[in-house]
């Protein structure tokens, strides 16, 4: 087996168990103590995540945790823990993420039907986790995979749900741009753990699926004079909780955009549910 980067021993094995013999791992995302490869080989293709440092570590066994609560049996494949040291083994999902489903649409190239489909797709598969009492936690362009059996969810380090799996005390929120003011508000006072709400979530899915489609955060920080690449995520936070800060104008894609505006814009316990974002989408 070759490696572009070390591979905990245990995984390796793990991986070249599952795989076959001579499999290959392919380096895909390494930073912030958390490591992601692709290993292929004759059997089968599965990714394998490895968490080093105590955060590191803790992190990733936690979505071990949740990915084997929330998702169908087997979906954790292996896994194992250390002192410094959590790795597991789960399917690799063929298909693209949600930002990358909507490259033409944010290129300026395409609005297509298809477009739309997918981010149809991505409002019941949120509903879905909802209705099962889920908050994925971190919900990101990148982190919703377009398969042919449906959309696939990953990095789930941070999800939650109040009978099966508690937020962690670790989680600072995600994305400051895709939080709800309310989230946002929460977390600058210093309420721990973060435990994003369903109708949170819901705005987050919203700014999510501006951002793919536009290629822009949905708020309008220049009017307000602030430069978003300058201030820190704390600062960003407050600003985003407490500033009333407009949305982008003009709209790229009026039709999808006017229906994420009424989400983005609506206090939050009048917010539209994943399911009637979607049905909103769908309706011409």
């Amino acid at each position: 087996m070759t490696t572009e980067t070390v591979c905990p021993v245990e995984a390796r094995a793990a991986a070249e168990a599952l795989c076959g013999p001579d499999t290959h791992l392919k380096l895909i995302t390494n930073r912030r103590a958390t490591t992601v490869w692709q290993a292929h080989g004759p059997q089968m293709t599965v990714a394998v995540k490895a968490g080093t440092g105590p955060d590191g570590a803790a992190i990733t066994a936690r979505e071990t945790a949740a990915v084997t609560r929330m998702s169908a049996p087997g979906t954790v494949l292996a896994h194992g823990r250390g002192d410094a040291l959590a790795w597991m083994l789960t399917p690799w999902y063929d298909g693209l993420s949600t930002w990358d489903v909507l490259h033409d649409v944010r290129a300026g190239t395409c609005q297509s039907p298809a477009a739309r489909h997918h981010m149809i797709d991505l409002c019941e598969a949120v509903a879905a986790l909802h209705r099962e009492g889920w908050v994925h936690g971190d919900l990101q362009p990148s982190h919703a995979i377009h398969t042919t059996d449906g959309i696939r969810f990953v990095d789930c380090s941070w999800s939650w749900h109040p009978d099966r799996l508690a937020p962690s005390l670790l989680f600072r929120g995600g994305l400051p741009h895709l939080l709800a003011p309310e989230l946002a508000q929460s977390i600058h006072e210093g309420v721990r753990p973060v435990a994003p709400s369903m109708s949170a979530e819901v705005y987050t899915l919203a700014a999510s699926l501006w951002w793919a489609a536009t290629g822009d955060w949905p708020r309008d920080y220049a009017h307000t004079g602030i430069a978003p690449g300058k201030v820190t995520a704390p600062v960003l936070r407050q600003i985003i909780g407490t500033c009333q800060i407009p949305l982008r104008r003009p709209y790229a894609w009026p039709d999808v955009q006017q229906v994420l505006a009424a989400v983005l814009t609506a206090p939050a316990d009048c917010r539209r549910t994943a399911a009637e974002l979607a049905q909103r989408l769908r309706s011409p």
